[in-house]
C-alpha cells in the first residue's frame, strides 16, 4: 500500500499543514481554508468533513469525494477494576483491527499506541508478532487512536507512548509523520517531551532518528545484557550485537541531548540473576540512560513466566547501589489482556473460529 493512500484516495488527515495547504491550492482555495481544515481535523477531532460547518459545502463535498478522512471505529473497550485502565480495540477501514491503551497518572493521562497491524519482528515474550505483520499504520491512524480516545473519555491526553502493536522504527516514514502532525502547535500541540517511541533495536533507523534532533524519548527494548541471551528472546539480535546499540544509544544522545530508556523484562530464571544484574550495569554506566524494569506479562503460547517480587525488588536494589537512574514499571490494566496484542489476538481468533463453524 502507498503511504498515505487508501482505496485510490489520498489520506488528507495524514498531511502536515504545508502539505494540506499545497493540495487545497490545485483545487483553487486559499490557504486559510487549509488552515481552518487542519484545526478541524487536529485540534476539534471531528469525525467526518460533515462537521467542519465553516467550510463550504462544495468543498466539503469535493474533499469527500477525493480523499479519505480516516475515522477509526470502536469494536470493543476493557476497563480494569483495578485501576481504571481502558484497552480499545479499534476497526480500521480494511478490516484490520489495532489496539491502544488509556493510562490515568496523578501526572496525567497516558495513552499507548500502536503503530503496525501485527508485527514481524517475532520477540518471543510478545503476543503482537504471533501472527506475523499485516502492514503499516498510516500517520493518520496512528493518531486517530488518541483522537477517538480523547473523545471518549473527555480528558486531555498528555502523554503518548508508541509502544503498542507493532515496530515503530520499522513503519519510520509515518512514524516521523505521525510525530510532526502530533507536536505541531497547530494541532494537538502534544509536547515532544511528552512523547515515547519504543524500538527493539533497529539501528540504522535509530541513527535516522538520531540526526532528527528531536526531543522526544527512544526507549530501547534490551531485556538482556548478552548477545546470546538476547538472541534467544529478540530475534533482531542477530542482526545487530549489543555493542552497536550502545555505540548506537550514545550517538542519539551526543546528537538529541536526550536520555535513552532501557526497557528491561524480566523473565523468571532468564534474564533476572545477580549476574544479570552486574552486566546491565556495565552496560548503562557509560550513557546517560534510565533503565525502567517491567514484569513480564505471561501470555499463553509462550512458557515465561513473571520473575518473582523479592526477585525484581533485588534486581532494581542492585541497580540503584551502583548509582543506575532504575524504576519498576507500575502494572496497569493486568485483569484486562494487558500484554501487547492480546486483545486483537483474542479477537482475531475468535473471529476465526466463528468462520471455520460457518464454513462447517
Amino acid at each position: 500500500m502507498n503511504d498515505n493512500v487508501i482505496d485510490n484516495k489520498k489520506d488528507i488527515k495524514s498531511m502536515t499543514l504545508a502539505e494540506l495547504t499545497e493540495e487545497l491550492a490545485t483545487l483553487g482555495e486559499k490557504a486559510f481554508r487549509a488552515k481552518q481544515m487542519y484545526q478541524w481535523m487536529h485540534v476539534n477531532l471531528v469525525r467526518s468533513f460533515d462537521e467542519m460547518t465553516n467550510i463550504s459545502k462544495a468543498l466539503r463535498e469535493k474533499c469527500a469525494a477525493n480523499y479519505q478522512y480516516t475515522d477509526l471505529k470502536v469494536v470493543q473497550v476493557q476497563e480494569s477494576k483495578i485501576d481504571g485502565t481502558k484497552k480499545f480495540l479499534f476497526g480500521l477501514s480494511d478490516g484490520n483491527v489495532v489496539e491502544s491503551v488509556w493510562m490515568k497518572y496523578k501526572h496525567g493521562n497516558s495513552v499507548c499506541i500502536s503503530s503496525q497491524v501485527g508485527c514481524r519482528m517475532g520477540c518471543k515474550f510478545c503476543a503482537s508478532t504471533l501472527d506475523g505483520l499485516e502492514r503499516n499504520l498510516l500517520p493518520s491512524e496512528m493518531l486517530d487512536q488518541i483522537y477517538v480516545i480523547q473523545q471518549l473519555t473527555g480528558e486531555r491526553v498528555s502523554n503518548v507512548v508508541v509502544m503498542g502493536t507493532g515496530e515503530p522504527m520499522d513503519n519510520y516514514d509515518n512514524l516521523l509523520k505521525f510525530i510532526r502532525i502530533l507536536t505541531d502547535e497547530n494541532g494537538l500541540n502534544i509536547s515532544q517531551r511528552n512523547l515515547t517511541v519504543s524500538t527493539c533495536g533497529l539501528v540504522p533507523k535509530m541513527e535516522m532518528l538520531a540526526e532528527e534532533k528531536l526531543q522526544i524519548t527512544l526507549a530501547l527494548s534490551l531485556h538482556a545484557t548478552t548477545d546470546e541471551k538476547r538472541k534467544k528472546l529478540m530475534p533482531i539480535a542477530n542482526r545487530y550485537s549489543i555493542a552497536e546499540l550502545m555505540d548506537t544509544c550514545a550517538y542519539y544522545f551526543e546528537k538529541t541531548g536526550r536520555r535513552i530508556t532501557f526497557e528491561y523484562s524480566l523473565v523468571g530464571g532468564v534474564n533476572d540473576t545477580d549476574e544479570d544484574a552486574k552486566e546491565l550495569i556495565a552496560l548503562a554506566r557509560p550513557l546517560c540512560c534510565h533503565i525502567n524494569l517491567i514484569p513480564v506479562n505471561p501470555i499463553k503460547e509462550r512458557d515465561f513466566v513473571q520473575s518473582e517480587a523479592s526477585r525484581i525488588q533485588a534486581f532494581k536494589n542492585k541497580l540503584e547501589k551502583n548509582g543506575i537512574n532504575v524504576t519498576i514499571r507500575r502494572e496497569m490494566g493486568r485483569d484486562i489482556d494487558g500484554a501487547c496484542g492480546q486483545l486483537r489476538r483474542k479477537h482475531t481468533q475468535s473471529l476465526q473460529t466463528m468462520e471455520e463453524g460457518v464454513r462447517a
